[in-house]
């Protein structure tokens, strides 16, 4: 049986887009989509998305259930990390104080950065952990729903 790589991680690429977007995440695929994104007022939850196993089994679960709290982020968003190159740079450009991380979460207000949760925050751990996380940034940064 010979496989095409290429159209094998195409699939897997689609399917976390799709997973994100479903979740309630806009998906910000170039740059001046993240200026735009980043410049409305309010908290703003980035994703970092990426194809690595601790993203599918443990982030974007985590991603998909935190936002069903009673204080959440006004708004939800996500880059692809190693598809969309000069999106996710243009987002970890805001990130100021944090190394490149993927996958991870980003929690702004008015554009600037409150707090991550990094990948060491994320792999090894389950994806409750990472609930957890997230819902005490919401309950630090964000307003009630």
């Amino acid at each position: 049986m010979n496989m095409d790589f290429n159209l094998f991680m195409n699939d897997i690429v689609r399917q976390a887009r799709e997973e994100m977007v479903a979740s309630g995440y806009k998906e910000l695929r170039t740059p001046e989509e993240v200026e735009e994104a980043f410049a409305k007022k309010g908290t703003t939850l980035v994703m970092i998305n990426s194809v690595c196993g601790c993203a599918g089994g443990i982030a974007r679960p985590a991603a998909a259930h935190a936002i069903h709290y009673d204080k959440r982020p006004d708004h939800l968003v996500t880059v692809f990390a190693g598809q969309d190159r000069e999106a996710t740079a243009k987002a970890r450009s805001y990130f100021e104080g944090y190394p490149p991380s993927s996958p991870s979460f980003a929690l702004l207000k008015d554009g600037k950065i409150c707090t991550m949760v990094e990948r060491h925050e994320i792999e090894g751990h389950d994806p409750m952990s990472v609930v957890r996380k997230l819902q005490e940034a919401f309950d630090k940064y964000c307003d009630e729903v």
